[in-house]
């Protein structure tokens, strides 16, 4: 830990910032507005099994101008599987008009929180001059997200699934994010200096060194549910020891 990095990439969702409460208490709020009442907890779990059971959010081969309708069509997907296996789907009279809601409502400051390790940390190493970008599974909506958390201007590159068309742990995401820095032959080969750190062991962690960088498995619940090498799980991102 005692080389300093020249650059860190950080995953955004579970390691930047994360949920309030649970996405099942945003939907639940969301489609009480229309008049829906659904138990929270019931939609939280429909919402995890949905998710982890979709497809990666990647479209290879798309144009950039229909990024942003598949992107939208993808969690869309996502809400109807969601709402059906909680049999509450046909209690809206109008789903489109909801899930429109519900995709602008998370493109906004409110539906989350920032780590309290994360802007003090993130300050201490853009003071030492290391470059920060980001390298997350997510949709465009990233962009204004950062913004109102404030993170925004922490970082120098944004790398997202979406616009690259592989999704983490794919290596070529994290080929596209390191395409963004002018690295030298030395610099390359000396991956000890390129850091990705996310809260995902498979996506973050594996994926990254998959990719030849240095990664670091960020467990914030403390599962020590992965057996990784010494010094290469942290239960914040101040252990990573940078502090000036």
């Amino acid at each position: 830990m005692n080389i300093k990095p020249k650059i860190i990439f950080l995953d955004a969702v579970g390691t930047l910032f994360g949920v309030r409460d649970s996405v099942g208490d945003a939907y639940a709020a969301i489609a009480l507005e229309f008049g829906v009442e659904v138990v929270a907890r019931e939609i939280n779990r429909a919402f995890i099994q949905s998710f982890m059971a979709a497809p990666r959010m990647a479209f290879p081969e798309v144009a950039a101008s229909e990024i942003p309708e598949c992107e939208y069509q993808w969690w869309k997907a996502i809400a109807v599987q969601t709402f059906t296996k909680t049999n509450s789907i046909q209690k809206f009279q109008d789903f489109e008009q909801f899930f429109q809601r519900l995709y602008a409502y998370f493109a906004g400051a409110d539906p989350w929180f920032v780590y309290q390790d994360v802007i003090p940390t993130l300050t201490n190493w853009q003071q030492q001059s290391i470059e920060l970008g980001v390298i997350s599974n997510f949709d465009s909506r990233i962009y204004p997200v950062l913004k109102a958390l404030d993170l925004e201007r922490f970082f120098t590159s944004f790398t997202i699934s979406t616009e690259v068309g592989a999704a983490k742990p794919d290596v070529q995401i994290f080929q596209q994010g390191l395409a963004k820095y002018e690295l030298s032959k030395n610099d390359s080969k000396n991956n000890h200096q390129i850091w990705h750190i996310g809260d995902s062991f498979i996506e973050d962690y594996q994926g990254a060194i998959a990719a030849g960088l240095n990664g670091f498995w960020l467990d914030r619940d403390r599962s020590n549910a992965h057996t990784v090498p010494e010094g290469k799980s942290i239960f914040s991102l101040r252990d990573l020891g940078l502090e000036k």
